[in-house]
């Protein structure tokens, strides 16, 4: 079903051709040298609302070369390999003293020892995702090593590459017994603790403050169960109780997927399933207010593989094989309640999930699941940074050639007839509607409180072709299918985060704030943009180039859980 799309006053986005973005330069979004570890107020034009004051975070790469002691300038080959860098903007909101809005900005680069570590080596041995290898170490220590966030017997944090996603709070982790949910999101000085997450079994402590990495944990730490190598970067955490639910797979003969959940009351963790099936590389998963689901789409990993990179253990999409949907009950103990199938595609990122009435039989349960799917994981290749840093000649290539193969859909299924208990039979999942492939969307959100439930709007950045990256941010009405955009001539933004009014009466009656570099300066800044129309009403502006980055959460002052993923 088309989208219409509606241009912003800022641009006409239909009368530019690709040639005249892809000359904007995204260098300094891929190699940032600012770092400004003591907080300093930057400049702040327009209006940023009362109710988005508090403590926005942002994680992602910073550093893709480094010069080694040797002379050679070592760089990482995958933009998901790059040296982690967090971010950090308080938002303060007007008081008697000051009428208008300030903002402090601090950031930290997060592996200074791994960085120092591989200067002296003259080659990088610890890079997790798609960095080249030392041919000459046998399968199974490549394997063990991928994964092991302790290199040596008392690792420092800042010698572990980890900055994927970030978590307030995270429940079992430091939480004081008898801990109650509902105080722990009091106002921006409740934040106790902060983890930085990545897909395999390791946990970064970040300081809340400063950001300075100060320890490690792993899912062995929740359960010592949960010692297999991959987990999700993306857990999913109910927007009531604040429970957080993933997953952990081990890798061997017999590939194992342990599904969890951890209390937020308790900091009790529960294996709610445990099941052998084919590994894969999954960033995400859903939940329902009754169950977790996990869909092993298709990026199949073969572990003995793993020879050079994670990346290239994962097996060539293969259409022919279906993607394949574990429903397992968080409530009642039922484990492993339902499999479903539905057609080959590969996801980064899921969106929500809900139940409602079944169409065929309204005495059952219909589950529903968007996400964001693009038809094969070729979609990895266009992040190796060979393709992402426009100075480069194979950027230009990769950008001339790049087809619709590459392109993401946001994409509702359905799940039919949830069974109460445990089902051996495998049914089928289909797609409802797949909509918005022109735009190409990624790094999806939503409000967050409407998770469970069935929401209307979501947000999303453009991969349009008009950068090598991030081109716009756009919003989806999933009742009409209609679509806005927000767009400006070399301006590369970041994940947008919903910040809902509190007062509001709609679903999208809030801001998005979203770190955007200017191509054209070299330089970043803080926009906040009206989620209803997409209409810029503020920017403060960054004294240097912000990383482009993945992900983020924003605590608010005036109380609530965070925006974001744990």
């Amino acid at each position: 079903m088309p989208a219409l799309l509606e241009s912003t006053p800022e641009m006409d986005w239909s009368q530019k051709t690709s040639d005249h973005y892809n000359n904007w330069p995204t260098d300094k979004g891929y190699d940032p040298e600012y770092e400004q570890r003591e907080p300093v107020e930057i400049p702040v034009t327009g209006q940023f609302p009362a109710y988005a004051a508090g403590v926005l975070y942002r994680t992602g790469p910073g550093k893709s070369q480094i010069q080694a002691d040797n002379g050679e300038i070592l760089r990482l080959t995958h933009w998901f390999d790059g040296f982690s860098q967090t971010h950090r903007f308080q938002i303060r909101a007007p008081d008697e003293s000051n009428p208008s809005t300030r903002i402090f900005y601090n950031s930290r680069f997060s592996t200074d020892d791994l960085i120092e570590q591989s200067r002296k080596a003259g080659n990088l041995d610890k890079i997790s995702f798609g960095q080249k290898r030392d041919p000459c170490k046998s399968v199974l220590g490549k394997v063990q090593s991928e994964f092991e966030p302790e290199p040596q017997p008392h690792p420092g944090p800042a010698s572990v590459n980890i900055g994927v996603t970030l978590s307030i709070n995270f429940p079992g982790l430091d939480t004081p017994p008898g801990d109650d949910p509902t105080s722990r999101w009091t106002n921006s000085e409740g934040i106790r603790t902060l983890y930085a997450k990545t897909d395999y079994n390791a946990l970064k402590k970040l300081d809340p403050e400063t950001l300075e990495p100060i320890g490690l944990a792993s899912q062995k730490d929740l359960d010592p169960e949960l010692s297999g190598q991959l987990s999700a970067s993306h857990a999913r955490s109910d927007p009531v109780t604040g429970d957080m639910f993933n997953f952990n797979l081990t890798l061997g003969q017999t590939c194992t997927y342990r599904v969890f959940g951890v209390s937020a009351s308790t900091g009790e963790t529960t294996i709610l399933a445990t099941f052998d099936a084919i590994p894969a590389y999954l960033h995400s998963l859903l939940i329902t207010e009754d169950h977790v689901i996990l869909c092993i789409w298709n990026a199949h990993v073969n572990p003995l593989a793993i020879e050079e990179s994670f990346m290239s253990a994962i097996l060539p999409t293969d259409p022919s094989q279906p993607a394949v949907w574990y429903v397992i009950d968080r409530k009642h103990g039922n484990g492993l309640i339902a499999t479903y199938e539905s057609p080959a595609f590969f996801c980064f990122h899921t969106i929500n999930a809900w139940l409602e009435p079944s169409k065929e039989d309204p005495t059952k349960i219909d589950m529903i699941a968007d996400l964001v799917k693009t038809d094969s994981s070729n979609i990895l290749q266009t992040l190796l940074y060979d393709n992402l840093i426009s100075s480069r000649d194979t950027a230009k290539d990769f950008q001339k050639n790049r087809n619709d193969s590459f392109r993401a859909s946001i994409t509702r299924f359905r799940l039919p007839r949830i069974p109460s208990g445990p089902e051996s039979d495998i049914k089928n999942a289909s797609i409802e509607w797949s909509v918005c492939k022109s735009l190409s969307p990624e790094l999806p959100t939503m409000d967050p409180k409407r998770v469970t439930q069935k929401h209307r709007y979501v947000y999303a950045v453009t991969f349009r072709g008009e950068s090598t990256l991030t081109d716009g941010i756009m919003k989806l009405d999933c009742d009409t299918q209609q679509v806005r955009l927000w767009a400006c001539h070399g301006q590369s933004p970041g994940e947008p985060i919903f910040v809902a009014n509190p007062e509001g009466t709609s679903e999208d009656d809030g801001v998005l704030l979203s770190v955007v570099l200017d191509g054209t300066k070299s330089k970043s800044y803080l926009l906040c943009l009206d989620a209803k129309d997409l209409t810029e009403i503020g920017r403060a502006n960054v004294d240097g180039a912000v990383g482009f980055g993945f992900h983020g959460q924003h605590v608010p002052t005036l109380g609530g859980m965070p925006t974001g993923d744990y």
